[in-house]
């Protein structure tokens, strides 16, 4: 594919809301990073301004200012992301398709070492500070349940593995206190795992939620966000209550908590557009903008340094015409599409 220029389309949107919070103002910026493959997870490294975007085979580093392509990752096998752990210099991928991680140099993004985690389904990540851990959050198929694969950051070796009470866990995020919360997307509930045992010690509900994916949490207040179709949900992270529900587009595979602007974006892969939300209190949240992404664009990450978020989706053609008399696709796929005309990263600048 030839790569077009980054094409830069900025939109503007300013919304009124209530007395308590002022008016805020969000840009977006298109960039045609190119490439082929599909995506799932994208990651921020403020340290650096760098995107790591996931294209099922590789994983391309992208300056988040320009969209110009820095590096790339090959050689992966249906991977859903990266995560980056700068205290060790190391980076780690998740791999569905041979069920491995693959410990990777920050600077270099030279591999450094190929995990066999023993688990299938590899798809979400998350560090625990509190543990010092790297946690891989894998899918099974019911009725097997999931399971959380716990990797030491320096060495890459595999510490333990645990079940989770679903077969569909999603996103994690910890407390920094000791405990982890895992969402189940298949169950509408949430896991808390003690870090000290590396045991499920509750599982909460987290409905009305459709779908629990994304997760992130504000310390300061114990609350956990959690994205789910049309309604994310806030929920009290002592309790388990859910505390606010918050309205949002369908097709939420993501959420980002920009901590010191308490601005939390929901991303809607549905509508094409990300939801922003503003913290009044740990209880009382405002919708402060609908900022218009496009649609498939349903994961998101956030650069907290420079306060932009980023999301990622692939543009396709129109599909070809079926030969007379072909069978309707079926199973879960979205059947034959056209060529990819373009990879746009979208970076949301507050």
């Amino acid at each position: 594919m030839t790569r077009r220029n980054c094409a830069a389309i900025v939109l503007t949107c300013a919304v009124a809301f209530a007395t308590t919070v002022r008016a805020q103002q969000f840009t977006t910026t298109k960039f045609d990073i190119g490439r082929e493959g599909g995506f799932d997870y994208l990651t921020a490294d403020p340290s650096s301004g760098r995107v790591f975007v996931s294209r099922g085979t590789h994983i391309m580093v992208v300056d988040g200012a320009t969209g110009k392509v820095l590096g790339d990752i090959p050689g992966l096998q249906r991977t859903h992301g990266a995560l980056l752990v700068p205290s060790t210099g190391h980076g780690f991928t998740t791999n569905a398709g041979d069920s491995t991680s693959t410990m990777f140099d920050l600077t270099t993004l030279a591999v450094v070492k190929r995990i066999h985690t023993g688990a299938a389904g590899l798809d979400g990540f998350m560090y625990d500070d509190a543990s010092n851990k790297v946690l891989t959050i894998d899918h099974s198929r019911p009725p097997e349940m999931g399971t959380v694969v716990v990797i030491d950051p320096a060495s890459g070796d595999v510490v333990t593995k645990l079940a989770t009470t679903g077969s569909a866990p999603e996103g994690g995020v910890g407390d920094g206190k000791g405990r982890v919360f895992i969402n189940l997307e298949d169950k509408n509930a949430m896991d808390v795992i003690d870090t000290k045992i590396w045991k499920v010690v509750d599982t909460w509900s987290v409905a009305p939620c459709d779908g629990p994916t994304g997760i992130a949490m504000d310390r300061a207040s114990s609350r956990i966000f959690v994205g789910c179709s049309k309604t994310s949900m806030v929920l009290d992270a002592k309790s388990g209550k859910v505390v606010a529900q918050i309205p949002n587009g369908g097709g939420v595979d993501g959420i980002a908590w920009d901590q010191s602007e308490k601005l939390l974006y929901i991303p809607s892969g549905a509508e094409g557009n990300v939801t922003v939300v503003h913290q009044d209190a740990p209880d009382k949240y405002s919708v402060v903008a609908t900022v218009p992404t496009m649609r498939g664009a349903r994961t998101i990450t956030l650069d907290a340094k420079t306060h932009t978020a980023y999301v990622f989706t692939p543009e396709y053609g129109p599909a070809p015409t079926p030969p007379p008399n072909a069978p309707p696709p079926t199973g879960r796929g979205r059947g034959p599409r056209g060529p990819q005309l373009a990879a746009w990263l979208i970076a949301i600048k507050h």
